[in-house]
């Protein structure tokens, strides 16, 4: 089994890369003005962004002596790995235990509960 990467951002990283992911490429002011939520500084999102590229988490491309920021991520990747993370770490690994931790804690509807039957019947096929 090959080693994944793990991917742990914070809020305002995790913020940064929706946009990006669901925005496309941009500049500092233009991820500023579509973060929502309080606004932030635009020396904050340029800092943050410095910092996710050191990571490994964005890259830049220049344009007209402007930085446009890119994902260097798949949205897919850091949802495997944070999900593998957050099972590993709450529920020893045990999707079992965090499902039915869910059930619990949670209001389900009928609706979804035959939508959860119906993921599991289509993944017990593939097997």
């Amino acid at each position: 089994m090959t080693s994944q990467r793990t991917y742990r951002l914070g809020d305002l990283q995790f913020r940064i890369m929706k946009v990006l992911w669901d925005d496309g490429p941009a500049g500092v002011a233009d991820v500023q003005a579509r973060l929502g939520g309080q606004p932030l500084a635009y020396t904050t999102v340029a800092t943050m962004l410095r910092k996710m590229e050191d990571r490994g988490l964005v890259s830049h491309e220049e344009e007209s002596r402007k930085f446009i920021y890119l994902p260097a991520i798949s949205s897919d990747a850091v949802a495997r790995s944070m999900t593998d993370d957050f099972l590993n770490r709450i529920f020893e690994g045990s999707l079992a235990s965090a499902v039915d931790h869910l059930l619990q804690a949670r209001d389900v509807s009928a609706s979804e509960l035959a939508e959860l039957a119906e993921l599991i019947r289509n993944r017990s096929k593939r097997r």
